[in-house]
Order: C-alpha cells, then structure tokens, then sequence
C-alpha cells in the first residue's frame, strides 16, 4: 500500500469521534503521523480554549494513528498510561497540526510521543503514552 493510500484507509476507518474535532490524517510517514484538527469554537471553553481532554484526545489520535499506519498487524491499541502538557491551546482557521511519533514499538507494547502546534506553528502540547497492542 502506498503512503496515500495507507492515509485514505485510515481516513475511511477512523473512530466517528475524531469527526467531532473536526480530525484527518494529512500526513505519514515510517513512524509517524500527522492529523489536522478543526476544533469550533463550540467547543472551546473561556471564549476560546479546547478543553484540555479533547487536546489529549487529538494528541492520543495522532500517536495511535502512527502505529496503525507504520504496522498492519495491530488490530487494537489500548492506552495503558497517557501524560498531557498542555497551555492554552485555541483553535484557528487553520487547522491545529497533531504529530503521533513512536519511539519504540515491542510486540506488545508502544512508547510514544505527541506534539501539537497552533495555525502560527507554536508548539502548545506535548504527550507520551504507553499502549497495549494487540495483533491479528
């Protein structure tokens, strides 16, 4: 599969909640994925803040999404712990820009990490989690 069409098929069989951010993959690469996210303003909170859960949830997409697109044999991927540092992140008109990376990937567990920036390209979010993988 090439790298577009690993992006489409992720795209197709994303979770309907990342529809409600507003989420896509518009980029992957070996061990890597990048998301944009279109967050309304709905769903901000003081004017124009995301709620720091949905900026975790953005963040957990695009590192989970990494592994899907880097390795065909992961059927689930359960986050076992996740870490968010986060300081007010506030939507745009363009799309927030979410980088999932993996830093080590076991037959059953996955070390990654998270970066979100804003429309100016500021880095206003970082994670790391661990997960469970579970093959087919």
């Amino acid at each position: 599969m090439t790298p577009d069409e690993k992006i489409a098929y992720l795209n197709e069989h994303k979770p309907a909640f990342l529809e409600f951010l507003g989420g896509r993959v518009v980029g992957l690469s070996e061990r890597s994925c990048e998301f944009g996210f279109h967050v309304p303003l709905s769903y901000c909170h003081s004017g124009n803040i995301v709620q720091g859960g949905f900026v975790t949830a953005m963040l957990d997409a695009a590192m989970a999404h990494a592994v899907f697109g880097c390795d065909q044999s992961v059927t689930k991927l359960s986050s076992l712990e996740i870490s968010t540092r986060y300081e007010g992140v506030t939507p745009g008109d363009e799309p927030l820009r979410v980088i999932g990376r993996i830093r080590k990937l076991t037959r059953s567990v996955a070390f990654l990490d998270g970066e979100l920036f804003n429309e100016a390209g500021e880095l206003c979010a970082t994670a790391h989690s661990v997960a469970k993988i579970s093959r087919g």
